[in-house]
């Protein structure tokens, strides 16, 4: 079990930094609250311009003459990227240290996005450029959770990992601010306002992360894969290319849905966007301490089934208060999903967080890459979003299924005092 140490103004404490018991230690005392906070702002800052061209792409396609199938890709290729991103992350995070990761991950958006502002986007080749770069901030995901986790023991990961991940309630900002700010200034000004906030926040999580003592040592890179060659890695991917995947890809897609099926203003559907979201990142944290509370697997299972009848109910819905209704159902389950994934990844890989945070996230945005892009695709090709509402209510039966699958052997085979 992983050991929880204090430091304070950079100085070690023989008497208050020595190994902490985890069942003698609350949550706010196991870890350090600072670097917490430091990840929740850094990860919440990020996932704002993430899916920054989620909301403003209704004006974007206004002014490039865009496609549904384009405005679909356009919105996925930011989750491509940053699921690809995540793995790369993940690597560098446990050969340098999740602060120095981050810090260069933040230098990387905001100069982005100052260059895209200042130069202009004015093709649909460029925003897919632009999109590229704001995978940088997706994969955030691979810093901001091993920064947190590595400070907290076995019985509080999922509380930890959940409030740290919460930071995806960014996506909110994005879909409160960005039109109307749009609205305002015109969409490319938007891309230059977002880097005030970012600046605000790196000088913060530089002042305010530390990496914790427990850092594990350098290994060769082929060690980095040695969890692909066990199932449950692959099964945790899965599991969490389904709840993230359905998260990111309606978060990113929804502006678009909203003003496509029920012609809604660009800053009336980015309300819409925003509630479903901030309910989806608001029970992240919720998801983590249930999952500590009754075990990964059974958190999950409900977690799948409410999220595909959810699914399925949008895809009949025919007056934006039932399809409003059901998106936030969707959101609630799929954000609980999104804690419990992660309470389980370090009961079975603690030795391999950061790498297994990266892979993890790279099927969660692999798996909202999917549904953003597909739904574009099937509104071009079948006039309606349904079908694709459908096919992913689909997957989340699939993945009920296997985690029932492999909830006895996980039990039976996994060595940890928290709950599975």
């Amino acid at each position: 079990m992983a050991s929880a140490y204090w430091e304070r103004d950079g100085k070690a404490d023989p008497a208050e930094n020595a190994p902490m018991s985890a069942a003698a230690t609350s949550f706010w005392k196991a870890g350090h609250t600072p670097t917490l906070i430091a990840a929740f702002l850094y990860f919440d800052l990020a996932f704002m311009v993430w899916v920054l061209l989620g909301p403003l792409a209704p004006e974007i396609s206004k002014t490039l003459g865009l496609t549904p199938a384009e405005k679909g890709l356009m919105v996925a290729v930011p989750t491509l990227a940053g699921a690809l991103l995540r793995v790369v992350n993940g690597l560098l995070v446990d050969r340098i240290g999740p602060k120095r990761s981050g810090a260069i991950s933040q230098v990387i958006v905001i100069a982005g996005l100052f260059f895209a502002w200042f130069m202009g986007v004015s093709s649909f080749a460029g925003t897919l450029a632009l999109g590229v770069i704001l995978g940088f901030a997706g994969a955030s995901f691979a810093i901001a959770l091993p920064l947190a986790s590595r400070w907290y023991p076995a019985e509080h990961q999922g509380k930890a990992m959940g409030l740290a991940g919460m930071g995806n309630s960014g996506t909110v900002l994005a879909s409160l601010f960005a039109p109307v700010l749009a609205k305002m200034f015109g969409w490319n000004a938007v891309l230059g306002l977002a880097c005030i906030p970012l600046s605000v926040v790196f000088v913060a999580y530089m002042l305010m992360a530390k990496d914790s003592p427990n850092q594990p040592a350098p290994r060769k890179l082929v060690d980095y894969f040695e969890p692909l060659k066990h199932a449950d890695a692959w099964w945790l991917m899965g599991f969490y290319s389904v709840t993230f995947g359905g998260f990111v890809g309606l978060a990113a897609s929804l502006p678009i849905y909203f003003t496509d099926q029920f012609g809604l203003t660009t800053i009336t559907a980015g309300y819409c966007t925003a509630a479903c979201v901030f309910a989806g990142s608001l029970v992240r944290p919720m998801g983590g301490a249930l999952a500590d509370r009754i075990g990964g697997v059974k958190a999950l299972m409900m977690v799948y089934t409410v999220a595909a009848i959810a699914l399925a109910g949008v895809a009949q819905a025919h007056s934006l208060p039932a399809a409003l209704g059901m998106f936030v159902i969707a959101m609630l389950a799929l954000g609980t999903g999104n804690g419990s994934v992660f309470q389980l990844v370090p009961q079975r890989f603690q030795a391999e967080i950061g790498v297994m945070t990266g892979l993890v996230g790279m099927a969660g945005g692999i798996g909202g890459f999917y549904l953003a892009s597909s739904l574009g695709l099937a509104k071009q090709l079948t006039g309606s979003f349904a079908p694709g509402f459908l096919i992913f209510a689909g997957l989340a039966v699939v993945a009920l299924a296997s985690v029932a699958l492999v909830k006895s052997r996980w039990r039976a085979t996994w060595k940890t005092v928290a709950r599975i």
